[in-house]
């Protein structure tokens, strides 16, 4: 019997158009957008480490999480907000979540945005081909598939 274990799964959420010119605020309906952060969200770390990882892209470098901790933690004290969020754990587990959507890799304990591309190459060449696409045909035999059954 199969199981109901999805092979992958993604949440896409369609906002309005960016007016803002606010990068945070563009990276957070970014996260939202994937279902990275869920809607009224106050712990939104994954916002701030993909903001620094989009930073540290331009010039190609890479950054273990301890870097990353610590930049997050200067940027939200920064932007004057809350520091929750920021154990070294659950920053971990934020860039496995952005790894496993394939928005960043991981190369000796250190992370990228995936082939140091912008995150719209990114979607294009690895969300929407890999990821999106297949769910949209499987989906389309599972449909087919309920108009033979009887």
């Amino acid at each position: 019997m199969p199981r109901d274990n999805p092979l992958n799964e993604i949440t896409l959420r369609k906002y309005e158009r960016p007016y803002s010119a606010d990068k945070r605020q563009i990276v957070k309906k970014i996260c939202l957008s994937f279902g990275l952060l869920q809607p009224g969200d106050s712990r939104d770390a994954i916002v701030d480490i993909l903001l620094i990882l989009i930073g540290e892209q331009r010039e190609k470098k890479k950054i273990s999480s301890e870097e990353i901790k610590n930049k997050v933690e200067e940027l939200r004290e920064k932007n004057k907000l809350e520091l929750k969020g920021l154990a070294e754990s659950n920053i971990r587990r934020q860039l496995k979540r952005l790894r496993d959507l394939m928005i960043i890799e991981k190369e000796n304990n250190l992370y990228y945005l995936s082939e140091f591309d912008t995150l719209e190459n990114i979607f294009e060449d690895k969300i929407k081909k890999f990821i999106i696409e297949p769910n949209i045909e499987r989906l389309k035999e599972y449909l087919a598939a309920l108009e033979k059954a009887e």
